[in-house]
């Protein structure tokens, strides 16, 4: 994939990427989310690397907030209706082009980032106009470890993956 080897920032959605779409409620009306381990270890690696990864998420959740922090993700835009602005607010606050960014989605909304960003990655059971778009639709499901085969990609891509690989077994360089 040419693209991903251009990539130097993430960006995801969250309800059907990073989690497997549903909304899940206490019965004290408390909205929680689901994440799988493996991607969270993979936005890691990717970090570690040198590619940041920011959350760009059209419903506010305070588990997102949580979750982004363990992470240490430092850009995470929630309640966001207009994503493409969210884009040029994170070209401004990180230096790089929206053509060096990938964008991860699965609906409607994000195809205004689709529309602007370098590499468009989906996931399986996206909106049919997603897919379309995608340069790249993951094998594996929302929420089961799309997000760790996207950070896996961009990783191979940029010629990272060894080293980073190697610096998760504390054995390589850093």
């Amino acid at each position: 994939m040419s693209g991903a080897r251009k990539v130097e920032l993430l960006i995801l959605d969250v309800d059907g990427v990073l989690t497997d779409g549903r909304l899940h409620y206490s019965d004290g009306g408390v909205e929680t989310k689901a994440f799988h381990a493996q991607d969270g270890a993979a936005i890691k690696m990717l970090q570690e690397a040198g590619v940041p990864v920011a959350i760009v998420s059209g419903r506010d959740s305070e588990a997102v907030g949580r979750r982004a922090g363990e992470l240490g993700i430092a850009h995470v835009h929630q309640g966001v209706a207009d994503k493409a602005g969210t884009l040029a607010e994170l070209g401004r606050a990180t230096g790089i082009a929206p053509e060096r960014m990938a964008h991860v989605g699965d609906d409607i909304p994000d195809l205004a980032l689709f529309d602007r960003v370098g590499f468009r990655i989906s996931v399986p059971g996206a909106h049919p106009a997603v897919l379309a778009e995608a340069d790249y639709v993951t094998a594996t499901a929302p929420g089961a470890g799309a997000v760790r085969e996207a950070c896996h990609l961009i990783l191979v891509a940029r010629g990272l993956w060894r080293d980073a690989l190697l610096k998760a077994r504390g054995s390589g360089p850093g």
